[in-house]
């Protein structure tokens, strides 16, 4: 109840952004699965959570989700709120991931399959680096928008950066720093978004195998 601030928005960021990469790359796999219940569940997944508003999955995660829970078990809201954008982050990145796949030539499944690998050693080996190179513009794009939408726990009470700062604005000692405060604000997350872009890029570079 004392964690706030930029850093609940870091922290909701980045395990949103490294839990829904594995997670999406699965799901991925599983729309393009050839099993039925598989694909169907992949599917259904992806689409629900890409079809509803994330301001509606955070009021989901603070007013209905503890009622699916045992009593016994209690979760507390950030691990809730994270469980929610981590689910609806992998739902587009998971859209993203298949747009690699796609783009991967079909001569490269083939040439997996007369080594005579399995499909989990030729996606791991052959197929995946190759479709999460092509995938890196989108991926990154997917995790810029996920940390700016940190912003929205402030519908369900969570003290970020943004709800902290628009206390301090209303606070008497505070009248007329408005500007000051929001730039502070704006200029933070504009620092983490451009470290993710720049990094990218340099990361682009380092994989281009066209050079």
């Amino acid at each position: 109840n004392k964690f706030g601030g930029f850093m609940l928005n870091i922290t909701v960021g980045l395990a949103g952004i490294f839990l829904s990469l594995p997670v999406g790359i699965l799901l991925a796999l599983g729309r393009r699965s050839q099993l039925p219940f598989v694909r169907i569940f992949c599917i259904g997944f992806i689409e629900v959570f890409r079809g509803v508003p994330l301001i509606t999955m955070m009021f989901t995660a603070a007013m209905l989700l503890p009622l699916f829970l045992p009593p016994q078990m209690s979760l507390d809201l950030v691990v809730r709120v994270i469980v929610v954008v981590t689910a609806f982050a992998s739902a587009y990145m998971a859209e993203v991931i298949r747009g690699g796949l796609a783009a991967i030539d079909r001569g490269q499944y083939e040439a997996a399959q007369a080594l005579g690998l399995s499909y989990w050693k030729s996606m791991l080996l052959i197929i995946l680096p190759q479709a999460l190179k092509y995938s890196i513009p989108g991926i990154v794009n997917t995790f810029i928008a996920l940390f700016k939408d940190t912003t929205l726990v402030i519908v369900i009470g969570l003290f970020d950066i943004l709800n902290i700062g628009r206390s301090m604005v209303a606070n008497p000692d505070w009248l007329g720093l408005g500007i000051e405060t929001y730039a502070i604000i704006a200029l933070s997350f504009f620092t983490v978004c451009f470290s993710i872009s720049r990094y990218s890029l340099s990361l682009e570079r380092r994989l281009d195998t066209s050079r």
